[in-house]
């Protein structure tokens, strides 16, 4: 299992509430990963290995697997997932990288081992024929490699397959199937850190934050699905801290709240997937209770000019993201529709209580692909 070497601000958030937070697939990776160069490079393995997350807080993971090749160009570390009190189908599952030493000049290669999948359909933030590994695990992997390469001597010429135990098993209690993602579970992740999802304890931290803004005086406040939206939302409205609250799934909890407690104006920033569900009535964006519906794309695409053909590729799309793309490309502005139809779904909840409304539907990179402000659809 893996042990905090330090706790970081949103784990002293998780201590108030009782519950204790876990780590993603894409840290335990890193660790791996970590672990297994730095033996290459020196012929021991580090134990417990140390990493540091995008956010700066640096964990420590205890091995549960290492096994260095006796050609001494392989080796390969494990470390047991531990998600802490959230109900993650890959609790307890281990994540292994074995990492392989490259000619110079061959970069960093990722490969899918057993239990990791491949994407197969076009739409989400890989190529299709890539493994499963998203950008944010790749990124500090390569970070860690670089990292390990400098200290030891190294290249950081590697090739690193990540692999899980009974992966291909676990990932049929996954959307991955669904999204074409075959073969096993994807390695996740972009703060490296697993926040236990409870109803009960969100929400009530997101009335707590309504109740801290307007005692601070504030009259603007976003709610958020996330860091990367959080970040967009500062970046438009230059908001505070204490005007953020960190929505995550449970829109309805921030508008029926703020409904009773106002404040002037609410910013709703999220991705686009998401938003496209609280856009179609759901008040629950968690992937477990709420869907992204395609066919409700394919009529607000009709709406902003679409022909019946593209209307049909947005209903036949694999992903929100790929129904995005589809309209962007013939020049229909999905993002700002679906905005636009997030604010209406918005202000029926508010119920008339007098709070301005603005909508940001954000990509995974954290470009704005859709905005509707407190008049409409960009202004209009």
């Amino acid at each position: 299992m893996s042990a905090p070497a330090s706790a970081g601000g949103r784990s002293a958030q998780l201590q108030h509430t009782g519950m204790r937070h876990g780590w993603t697939t894409g840290a335990c990776a890193t660790a791996a990963t970590t672990a297994a160069y730095t033996a290459l490079l020196t012929g021991d393995f580090p134990d417990p290995v140390g990493i540091t997350l995008p956010k700066g807080q640096t964990p420590a993971f205890a091995l549960a697997a290492e096994r260095l090749e006796a050609d001494g160009r392989s080796a390969m570390a494990g470390i047991v997932k531990d998600a802490g009190d959230d109900p993650d189908v890959t609790h307890g599952a281990l994540v292994r990288a074995t990492v392989r030493l490259l000619p110079p000049g061959s970069g960093v290669v990722f490969r899918a081992g057993p239990g990791v999948g491949t994407v197969t359909r076009p739409g989400l933030p890989l190529e299709v024929g890539e493994p499963a590994i998203n950008p944010v695990p790749r990124s500090m992997m390569r970070d860690h490699v670089a990292e390990v390469a400098a200290r030891h001597g190294g290249t950081g010429d590697v090739e690193i397959e990540v692999s899980v135990d009974h992966g291909e098993e676990i990932a049929r209690s996954t959307w991955n199937p669904r999204l074409g993602i075959l073969g096993g579970i994807s390695i996740l992740g972009t703060t490296g850190i697993v926040v236990p999802y409870s109803c009960s304890a969100w929400i009530d931290s997101i009335r707590r934050g309504v109740d801290v803004a307007r005692a601070a005086g504030r009259r603007h406040v976003a709610g958020c699905t996330g860091s990367t939206s959080e970040k967009v939302a500062v970046a438009v409205h230059g908001l505070p801290e204490d005007a953020l609250l960190d929505m995550g799934d449970f829109a309805g909890a921030v508008l029926k709240y703020i409904r009773r407690h106002p404040v002037d104006r609410l910013t709703i920033a999220g991705g686009f997937a998401k938003l496209s569900k609280l856009a179609a009535g759901h008040l629950d964006l968690h992937s477990s209770r709420s869907q992204v519906n395609k066919e409700f794309l394919a009529q607000l695409a009709r709406h902003g000019g679409a022909d019946e053909a593209l209307a049909a590729a947005v209903t036949c799309a694999n992903t929100g993201l790929e129904a995005l793309q589809l309209c962007a490309a013939r020049g229909v502005p999905l993002g700002d529709l679906v905005a636009a139809a997030a604010r209406e779904e918005a202000l029926g909840v508010l119920r008339g209580a007098p709070v301005a409304v603005d909508v940001l539907c954000i990509d995974r990179a954290g470009t704005i692909v859709g905005r509707a402000d407190a008049r409409g659809p960009r202004g209009g």
